[in-house]
């Protein structure tokens, strides 16, 4: 059941008029009356709900009360890579004087959620809810670990559809010029079936061979992506999906993400299997757990160790700010190395130093 929606999580991100009956499935999983996904870049909104929410939260967008409801911005203050529940916001009294709970959420039967915010690299925003009855009561944690296991699925998934506009294109080629990312489609063999022009233009990165297959001239990223491809049938198996592609100096420059393509979704890219598409980074501040969650496929707990390296934290210092051993920290590090492809702590450091989003494409 749960390898079945993760496919149809994958088969949304391409058509995404499919996300309605993903979002019902999610809902139903948390034992709600429905979900949302809203997706905002450059101040312009697409959204999408589950069919029995529909009317109440196109009001909701209508009459202004999602611009004016907070619950977004304390999913994105609170910089945790997880659903959360109105409880991790605000207390008991905080929560009875809500403008928005108390004039529009409970007298539409509402009140309950758990809801998660995704800061892309792409700067894409993206929300998933999910609503629940108020008579039902709050969002229980183990539903929540429930919605949590299937996040980084949402997150790949989300950020395809976001690019796209929450909208179907028509073909192939359209497709990827819509992502506005260098993006190819690749089948089964590895065999790249369509490239944008942005992917094209990635010569430092992509190595073009004969019989229409690429290398990544980065050889720990180019081994994680043949690795990752003949995982990518199988959604039980755990697989690294998303990784770094270094430029000079161990520097990351771009963060590739693997998305299958599932379902319906060949009937836009024909015999194609996967989807390579890649995210821009540039050198700065270090990255905000969130980000690397994002990014990474990362845990709660492995982003922290990941953004305490990055700001030239020691083992020690991450122990002793999590309250837990070294050994803990030393077994968190090990798995951030095999999901990013590195096999030197100095090698996590470098990297991650410099994986900050970069601006938007116009």
């Amino acid at each position: 059941m749960k390898n079945q929606l993760i496919d149809r999580i994958y088969e949304s991100a391409i058509v995404p008029e499919l996300w309605p009956d993903v979002l019902d499935e999610l809902a139903t999983l948390a034992d709600a009356r429905g979900a949302q996904l809203f997706a905002v870049r450059d101040k312009v909104m697409s959204w999408t709900t589950s069919a029995t929410l529909t009317d109440i939260f196109k009001k909701y967008v209508d009459e202004g009360w999602f611009a004016k409801c907070d619950r977004r911005v304390c999913l994105f203050s609170q910089n945790k890579p997880s659903f959360l529940v109105e409880h991790d916001f605000w207390t008991t009294e905080q929560l009875e004087a809500n403008e928005i709970y108390r004039d529009f959420f409970r007298p539409n039967g509402l009140g309950w959620s758990a809801n998660t915010g995704l800061a892309m690299p792409t700067k894409d925003n993206i929300v998933f809810t999910v609503e629940r009855d108020y008579v039902r009561g709050p969002m229980e944690k183990e539903k929540v670990e429930v919605l949590n296991e299937l996040r980084p699925h949402l997150a790949r998934a989300a950020l395809i559809s976001a690019r796209l506009s929450l909208k179907s294109v028509q073909g192939a080629s359209n497709a990827l010029t819509a992502l506005g990312l260098p993006a190819l489609v690749l089948d089964e063999d590895g065999v790249v079936v369509e490239a944008n022009a942005l992917m094209q233009e990635l010569s430092d990165h992509i190595h073009w061979r004969a019989l229409d297959r690429v290398a990544l001239n980065d050889k720990v990223a180019n081994t994680l992506l043949w690795q990752a491809l003949p995982k990518l049938a199988h959604s039980s198996q755990a697989n690294v999906n998303s990784f770094v592609m270094r430029a000079q100096a161990d520097r990351a420059a771009l963060v590739a993400h693997l998305v299958p393509i599932k379902r319906t979704a060949n009937d836009i890219f024909g015999r194609s299997y996967a989807l390579l598409v890649a995210t821009p980074v540039t050198a700065g501040r270090a990255p905000p757990v969130e980000l690397l969650r994002s990014l990474f496929d990362l845990t709660p707990s492995e982003a922290r160790v990941a953004r305490g390296l990055a700001t030239g934290e020691s083992l020690d210092n991450i122990a002793e700010s999590g309250g837990v051993s070294r050994n803990t920290v030393r077994a968190q590090l090990q798995k951030v190395m095999d999901k990013i492809g590195c096999t030197r702590q100095a090698e996590v450091t470098a990297l991650l130093s410099s994986v900050v989003p970069a601006a938007s494409p116009a």
